[in-house]
């Protein structure tokens, strides 16, 4: 029986290695779309959403809280800053909504395989900050930064409304397409406020922000939701698909709440990110917040409540249960006693 050169290879090997690089290929494909979905406050595909702007703060995070990976060398490396966190303005207005639908449905008359590439209307929004939190602790920190942030967007805003005018549909790099914001005074204000959260969270110790400009833009449709379509050739979003669309006016949205989303949580059943906390900073077009609004701030305050009545509780029982501290009123109640009926005596 013939033995296989040195630089021979059996059929056995050879199909191993084609599955092992097609699973490698296949993994690699899966993190990209990972990454590249997650909801930035820009996107720069050349670094497929890489954040390369670590925050020099907070240099000495605990050992937990760092990802430590080996290599094949045996060295360490620490894992790149990845934000999972992100402060948003949720898009609420109807008319804004309804435009976008009626944009997505003409894009999928189109091409229907288009479908699997649209966001859902309950994801709307515009992100102004993004950021790392690795545990509940940090999570807790990241709403205290949130209330502390609400005085610096009212100076910013100065107790004026910020509205947000969406017109106009472009892409980045042909792969995200995005509802514009109109230019005017409130692009400034957007940007002020994103430097405010920016200073804010790093304050606190948190890994914020990014090295890229900031551009706000209103996503309604991403390729990386069917990663498929690029087996097919369809490899850019196109501008004839979207050219009626490039100077339409979709309305304007009322700023009045800032959100801490999560990027990698259950989404609510509405489509929208799952939210720690949030602030209000101005009324909803001049009125009060929606009854849902009402109902998922309110929850939010009975957990924190509840929390806290737990807490306390826990408190006092272990002091309870310290020695000297359990019978105190009893023994003191005992020894007045003692006393009186030594002078009865």
């Amino acid at each position: 029986m013939e033995r296989p050169g040195a630089g021979e290879i059996n059929s056995n090997e050879c199909e191993n290695m084609s599955r092992n690089k097609e699973m490698s290929e296949e993994y690699e494909a899966n993190t990209v779309e990972f990454l590249v979905d997650l909801p930035f406050a820009t996107i720069d595909f050349k670094d497929e959403c890489g954040i390369t702007d670590v925050p020099q703060i907070n240099l000495e995070r605990k050992k937990g809280n760092e990802c430590i990976s080996k290599d094949q060398g045996g060295k360490k490396k620490k894992k790149d800053y990845q934000p999972n966190y992100f402060l948003s303005i949720p898009i609420t207005n109807k008319e804004i909504t309804k435009g976008i639908k009626i944009l997505q449905n003409e894009i999928i008359k189109q091409d229907k395989r288009l479908a699997q590439t649209m966001t859902r209307d309950g994801s709307f929004h515009i992100t102004l900050l993004v950021m790392q939190l690795l545990n509940e602790d940090e999570v807790n920190i990241g709403i205290d930064a949130l209330l502390e942030l609400k005085p610096f967007i009212e100076e910013i805003l100065q107790g004026k409304h910020l509205s947000l005018p969406f017109q106009g549909v472009d892409t980045f790099n042909s792969q995200v397409g995005f509802v514009k914001l109109a230019e005017g005074d409130h692009i400034n204000l957007l940007l002020e406020m994103a430097e405010a959260a920016k200073k804010t969270f790093q304050e606190k110790g948190i890994l914020a922000g990014e090295n890229r400009s900031y551009k706000p833009h209103l996503t309604f449709m991403k390729l990386s939701k069917a990663p498929w379509l690029r087996k097919k050739g369809l490899k850019k979003i196109d501008r004839e698909i979207y050219e009626k669309f490039i100077s339409h006016k979709f309305g304007e949205e009322m700023v009045y709440r800032i959100d801490l989303c999560s990027m990698l949580k259950k989404k609510q059943s509405n489509g929208y990110y799952h939210c720690e906390s949030s602030i209000v900073i101005g009324d909803k077009n001049g009125g009060e917040p929606d009854d849902a609004e009402l109902v998922r701030l309110s929850k939010r305050l009975v957990e924190n409540a509840v929390l806290k009545a737990v807490q306390q509780y826990l408190e006092e029982t272990q002091n309870k249960n310290k020695p000297g501290n359990g019978n105190s009123v009893k023994t003191e109640e005992a020894n007045r006693n003692g006393t009186d009926s030594d002078n009865m005596k």
